[in-house]
């Protein structure tokens, strides 16, 4: 909370001040609550929960790439690297600058004709979370919003890491599951082989590869414990402010990973 609150705008014109703000934008986030419920819990106005919570949003948004951000120097990349040679038991997989994948934010589905395009293969509505994680599972970056619908491979395609082509640098790339094309350009992302495999050779690296890979898994499995209100039941709030939501997920996400990496 005081990593959170550092970086946080602690400018307020009225007297609730920050620690409040903060403490109950965490509630809210952590139990799924409706905003009546925090209002009773806190005794403040139920128009000035309302205000709070958006505004904190938007502020944690503000701030996101302070917390989720790719490896800045050749060392931190190393340290990626490294990592995940070890996670995959290979040196082979030295050259691993991140591994990326899909995740399903349950929400409440919307109306209107397009409601449909939000339920995804499992037939509940949802949005996708795409992230690509380090090999200790901290979020790197995030790109959200499409519909449940949408195929992993064709949001990776409209993301900016793909758009853009900047990550990884050249000699890197990233790992990826079955679902995504394997790419040289204009990212390296490097997926299994497709089954049935041929030989022990490509048997042996579709093995080193999920060791490697399936941190991002974990990862969304740590924040999903760590949110169970938000993850584990429908959003309520509008699809549109949905990511605004998730990126605060993320961001203490990654706060408290690190917290636990350094203690």
């Amino acid at each position: 909370m005081q990593q959170l609150m550092v970086a946080l705008n602690t400018d307020r014109q009225h007297g609730w001040g920050p620690t409040l703000e903060t403490l109950v934008f965490l509630f809210w986030l952590a139990t799924g609550s409706a905003y009546r419920v925090v209002s009773r819990v806190f005794c403040m106005p139920l128009p000035t929960v309302h205000r709070v919570v958006h505004r904190m949003v938007d502020e944690v948004v503000a701030v996101l790439p302070q917390f989720v951000r790719f490896p800045r120097t050749q060392e931190e990349l190393q340290v990626v690297g490294d990592g995940f040679a070890r996670l995959a038991h290979h040196r082979a997989f030295s050259k691993a600058a991140g591994a990326v994948d899909g995740c399903h934010i349950r929400i409440k589905c919307p109306g209107g004709p397009d409601g449909h395009d939000y339920n995804n293969r499992k037939l509940f509505p949802s949005v996708v979370l795409q992230a690509v994680c380090d090999h200790q599972g901290r979020f790197m970056d995030i790109f959200l919003g499409y519909p449940g619908s949408v195929h992993d491979a064709r949001i990776l395609k409209n993301s900016p890491i793909y758009t853009r082509g900047t990550y990884p640098p050249p000699g890197y790339f990233l790992l990826a599951d079955g679902g995504y094309p394997c790419l040289q350009e204009p990212l390296a992302l490097i997926t299994p082989y497709k089954r049935p495999v041929r030989g022990m050779a490509e048997q042996r690296f579709n093995y080193h590869h999920s060791r490697g890979r399936t941190i991002i898994e974990r990862a969304f499995g740590m924040m999903k414990t760590r949110f169970r209100c938000i993850f584990l039941e429908a959003l309520e709030v509008h699809p549109v402010f949905v990511p605004k939501v998730i990126n605060h997920c993320n961001i203490s996400n990654n706060i408290l990973l690190k917290t636990t990496v350094n203690a």
